[in-house]
């Protein structure tokens, strides 16, 4: 057993980590890797900070490799953001971190989990921590790419770049790990295009999986204008639902917490001193579900840009694997109705979604012209 064990299909980025650990002259402050979603940055990175801790290199079972993939190891910091961006306030709160001595550990290892959500002030602020650490500090910065990343913070960094996993590993380490049987393991690996997260919630959830289908069976549901609207709604509407289903229980603990912590009671009228604090917390929480309602929307689009990149596979005779392959009946026949030009027109406008939606536009109109655009075309 090792703490690489869950790190799959990223045999050149272990062997550099590794290298950094056994030889301390390839070891240096703050480390930037970068990968597609569902890659494993931060699998990668909790495996590097057990490394560090470990006397052994990261044996995977002794108390410094274990509280730390767990995340409770003293010495061990990690960031990683349920809201849109990480706040000032937060990063601050690193830096003071930091600038201690290892209470345990052999260093104090810093994990910022999604630093593509910092803000350029934000970012500002962290700067000068990179620049001048501790001696027995490290920053482990995670990120979709360098160019995510100010060029101020990842010229500062050593950069390790991680690879969309094979599909084939991605089954066998759920087969390991969670005990799947493999031919469900490959299903979901497939759909999941090798996202390891999302590839294991698919295994294990049947409602994730019914909720996937559901949103590829749009394509064909799909016929003029009214279907487009209908359908976006609907989008919008599950992802509403999902969003406030994965924390509505979690904000009335906090929020309870809260109150207890401020001597108050549920629905008892607070002094003007205090309701500032709660009402912090109930804006925290709505940046929360903005972005699970986020994540959730961009999760359905690259679903149906999986489903579009196999009907254009068809149309190309490409002759490559599809990714869904339990749906090969409606790829076909969605193949036979367009032609490659429209599927690629189709695939742009979900990209062109994708993009509104991070820029803040209202998801019902920035669905409801992607629906318009998949609509079959004369």
């Amino acid at each position: 057993m090792s703490v690489w064990d869950d790190v799959v299909g990223q045999e050149s980025a272990i062997a550099v980590l590794r290298g950094a650990i056994a030889d301390p002259d390839a070891m240096t402050h703050a480390w930037l890797l970068t990968g597609p979603p569902g890659s494993g940055r931060s699998n990668a990175a909790r495996a590097f900070a057990a490394a560090l801790q470990c006397e052994q290199g990261g044996c995977g079972h002794c108390q410094a490799c274990t509280t730390t993939l767990a995340g409770t190891h003293a010495d061990l910091t990690v960031v990683a953001t349920e809201k849109v961006t990480i706040a000032i306030d937060e990063v601050r709160s690193l830096i003071t971190s930091a600038s201690r001595t290892p209470s345990q550990g052999r260093w104090r290892v810093i994990l910022i989990e999604d630093a593509d959500r910092m803000a350029e002030r934000t970012t500002n602020v962290l700067l000068k921590a990179i620049e001048e650490p501790p001696p027995r500090t490290v920053w482990l910065l995670c990120a979709p790419s360098p160019q995510d990343v100010m060029v101020t913070i990842r010229s500062r960094c050593r950069g390790v770049s991680l690879r969309i996993p094979p599909v084939e590993d991605v089954a066998t380490l759920l087969v390991n790990r969670d005990g799947i049987d493999p031919a469900t393991a490959l299903t979901s690996a497939r759909a999941a295009q090798s996202h390891i997260g999302l590839a294991r919630r698919l295994a294990r959830d049947a409602g994730a999986r019914d909720r996937r289908a559901s949103v590829l069976a749009i394509a064909r549901r799909i016929r003029g204008v009214p279907d487009a609207v209908i359908a976006a709604g609907e989008l919008v509407e599950v992802a509403q639902a999902e969003a406030k289903a994965a924390t509505e229980e979690r904000d009335a603990d906090e929020k309870a917490a809260l109150l207890r912590s401020l001597g108050a009671e549920s629905g008892q009228t607070l002094p003007p001193s205090l309701r500032s604090q709660v009402k912090q917390l109930e804006d925290d929480q709505k940046r929360r579900a903005t972005r699970r309602q986020r994540d959730v929307l961009d999760r359905s689009m690259v679903d149906l840009l999986s489903l579009y990149r196999d009907v254009l596979m068809v149309q190309l005779r490409a002759g490559v694997e599809l990714v869904n392959v339990e749906l090969d009946e409606t790829v076909r026949t969605l193949a036979e109705e367009s032609t490659p030009e429209q599927t690629i027109r189709r695939m742009d406008a979900i990209g062109v979604a994708r993009t509104r939606l991070g820029g803040n536009v209202s998801p019902v109109l920035a669905l409801e012209a992607m629906a318009i655009a998949l609509r079959p075309q004369g």
